[in-house]
């Protein structure tokens, strides 16, 4: 899942370069799904739906995919298993975030609007810095999972020491 949160983020980057604004942003919640996926694999997903994950795709497995959960109730989960610094950003993310890109991935307002209108530089900014940051907790998710505890705090540095590079509460798409 980390893998797949960077491969969008990269897209995303790649989609803004190209002008191409309204799906870049969309994949902002595809990035943002992935790490929560990532999340509730690592703290709160049985073994039986990580086999679903994992198992080889085919017609069969597929169906039994269909019924993993989807995002809130994988952060309903994630808010009784994992840690408090771990959940905390994601619901951040979800509250201020979660609406704006629902409509740009299901053609709402904010779509429609930015995209006939255009698209302000400070949200386009907004929008990269909000990339930014699920990135950071992809790399924090990463660094758990490779279970140096050092390398984990040199990410939580580097949010201090990049953090013009990420987006601020006060800042929302």
């Amino acid at each position: 899942m980390c893998s797949v949160a960077l491969e969008h983020a990269e897209s995303f980057k790649i989609l803004l370069a190209s002008r191409n604004f309204t799906s870049a942003i969309g994949l902002l919640r595809l990035q943002f799904e992935c790490l929560v996926r990532g999340m509730w694999v690592l703290y709160a997903a049985t073994d039986t739906a990580v086999g679903k994950l994992t198992a080889e795709l085919n017609e069969e497995n597929q169906k039994r995919a269909d019924h993993l959960p989807m995002l809130t109730e994988m952060i309903k989960r994630l808010e009784v298993k994992a840690p408090k610094n771990a959940i905390d950003p994601i619901l951040e993310f979800k509250q201020y975030s979660w609406k704006p890109l629902s409509g740009y991935v299901h053609g709402g307002l904010h779509a429609i609007d930015r995209h006939s209108k255009g698209y302000p530089l400070e949200i386009l900014v907004q929008a990269l810095k909000a990339s930014n940051g699920v990135n950071g907790m992809v790399a924090i998710l990463g660094s758990i999972l490779s279970g140096q505890p050092a390398l984990t705090k040199e990410v939580y540095q580097s949010f201090k020491s990049y953090s013009d590079c990420f987006q601020s509460k006060s800042n929302v798409l």
